[in-house]
Formats: structure tokens, C-alpha cells, sequence
């Protein structure tokens, strides 16, 4: 099903090209756990249940993790009559409405495909936008559905999760069983630990520049579409400079969805982190929003002169 979202073949290049270097990684990575654990039926096993709960389960997993819960038109009128207009606005099903409790502003769409996609936003977001600035952001959000660069991600993250889970597996048996076992096991361990996290690096810096650029072509997608990017500009700034003031310590529970997120729980100051980033900068941002706004004759951008 094609919506009337932009197509943007820069971000379809750029999903295929990360899956298939995640696709080659992948079976390099469980033809390797099968030959050092020996049991091709267990690392099968063991990956394709994993992979099913990730694939199947991520939006639930993401509500679930960001205190989530699905709304009725009763609820939240403004916000379903935003998403109303949005959907049919883009040609699209209209996804699951759903809002967290949580006071930091933020939103993010999750499903793995267009019929059975989520977008949440969080009561602090509700509070601190206007009407249109909602509309860009949620436009971002839907685009991201429509791009099907959700799905991607969801399962581009998978074998960096799979990894990770390894690693700490490995650190552990050798930490607390260190004393029980030979020293092959120790040494298979050791193997097991380093090729886990040599995956899981190589699979982390793909998805965060995937990342990066799926954010962009969302912020263009959706200021195409509404035609306001002042609005969806005044959004960024309004809700980067607010998350900027939370304290840190009240970010970090949030910062493990940062890939999914409108704008990232990072604090004032990231630091060596933005070399990482799953967004680009906020000033990335408003500069490629203020060359849509000059090419749609719209009033400049705030902040821009």
C-alpha cells in the first residue's frame, strides 16, 4: 500500500543496504556460535525464538517499557482528531492511539507493519505543544510507519540485541564459574564474549547511521506533507530545549529507546555520545526544515533570519 508520504529512495538504498550487511553479519555470527558451541540446533533454536518475540512483540515491549496504554477517542478527542485528519490527509490506515504517562515531551511509533502500527505520545508532550506542533510531530511519527523504516530498525536491532544478551552471558559464566570450569570452557567463553561483542559493535554503528538518516527524511516527509515546517521546526526546538532541563538521572530509563524516539533523552551537554547519536543535531534539523519552508514560500523558520 503506497501513502501520499514523499518517497525517499536515499532511505529505501539505505534500509536495504543495512539489511543485507546485518543479513551477512547475521549468519556469520550464528555459523560462528554454531561451530564453538556445537549444537547448531540449540543457536537455531534459541535465535528464531528470540527474533519471533522482537519481531512480533515490539510494540507491546515498547508500550510496556515507556508506560503506555492505549486511548479511546472519549479520552483524548484533540489527539484522535489529529490523527484522523493525519491518516487520511497521507492515504493510510490510522494507527493505534496510545499515551504515556510520562512528563518528559516526547512521541514514537512502533508496529511492524502499517496495519498494526502504534503511535504513542507522552502526557508531557500533550502538555507543552500547540495544536500544530502536534500535527508536525505526529506527521513525523506517521512517516516513519509509512516508510516501514520502523520494521527495519526493529529488526536491524535484533542481532546487536542478541549479541549484547551474549556478552553478558559470557561475563558472567566466567565471573561467577570461573572456579567450576576447565580451561577450555574459560577459553570458549572468551571466544564466545568477543565475537559477541565484535557483532554487536559492527551492528550498532550500522543502525545508528541508518538512524540518523531515517530521522531526516521523517522531518522532510512530514513537513511535505503538512506543508507547516515552522510548526514541526518550533516542535524541535520547543521539545529539545525541554528535555535538555530534565535531569539526567530521570533520562536514563528512557534512553534505551532513543532509536525510536522524536527527539532523543539526551541532557544539555551529550558530549562524546552525539558520535553515536541516533538523531542528527538539532540544528541539522531546523537548517534542512528551513530549506523546505523557503521552497514552500513559507514564513521563516524561528530563530532563522
Amino acid at each position: 500500500m503506497r501513502s501520499r508520504f514523499r518517497d525517499d529512495r536515499g532511505l529505501t538504498v539505505r534500509m536495504g543496504v543495512t539489511l543485507f550487511l546485518l543479513g551477512l553479519l547475521y549468519v556469520g555470527f550464528v555459523a560462528a556460535l554454531i561451530v564453538l558451541l556445537k549444537s547448531w540446533v540449540l543457536v537455531v533454536v534459541i535465535v528464531a525464538l528470540l527474533f519471533g518475540a522482537q519481531y512480533w512483540f515490539s510494540d507491546r515491549i515498547a508500550l510496556f517499557a515507556m508506560r503506555g496504554r492505549v486511548v479511546d477517542r472519549d479520552d483524548y478527542p484533540e489527539l484522535h482528531g489529529v490523527v484522523d485528519r493525519l491518516s487520511v490527509l497521507a492515504d493510510m490506515p490510522k494507527p493505534v492511539v496510545a499515551v504515556s504517562s510520562m512528563d518528559m515531551p516526547n512521541a514514537f511509533a512502533t508496529g511492524r507493519t502499517p496495519d498494526k502500527a502504534v503511535i504513542c505520545v507522552t502526557t508531557g508532550l500533550l502538555r507543552r505543544l500547540e495544536p500544530a506542533e502536534l500535527e508536525g510531530v505526529l506527521a513525523h511519527e506517521l512517516s516513519h510507519v509509512a516508510h516501514k523504516d520502523v520494521a527495519v530498525v526493529t529488526i536491524a536491532s535484533f542481532l546487536g540485541v542478541v549479541a549484547g544478551l551474549l556478552v553478558r552471558f559470557a561475563f558472567y559464566s566466567q565471573l561467577f564459574g570461573g572456579g567450576r570450569r576447565d580451561q577450555n570452557t574459560v577459553a570458549l567463553l572468551a571466544i564466545v564474549m568477543g565475537v559477541s561483542a565484535a557483532v554487536y559493535t559492527l551492528s550498532f554503528l550500522l543502525v545508528r547511521a541508518l538512524s540518523r538518516y531515517r530521522e531526516l527524511a521523517a522531518d522532510r516527509a512530514a513537513a511535505l506533507l503538512t506543508g507547516r515546517p515552522s510548526e514541526l521546526a518550533s516542535a524541535l526546538t520547543k521539545v529539545t530545549g525541554d528535555i535538555a532541563r530534565i535531569p539526567t538521572q530521570d533520562l536514563r530509563t528512557a534512553q534505551a529507546f532513543n532509536a525510536f524516539y522524536f527527539t532523543p533523552a539526551f541532557g544539555a551537554d551529550p558530549g562524546l555520545g552525539r558520535l553515536f547519536a541516533t538523531h542528527p543535531s538539532l540544528e541539522q534539523r531546523l537548517d534542512q526544515l528551513g530549506r523546505i519552508s523557503a521552497e514552500l514560500g513559507e514564513a521563516a523558520l524561528p530563530g532563522n533570519p
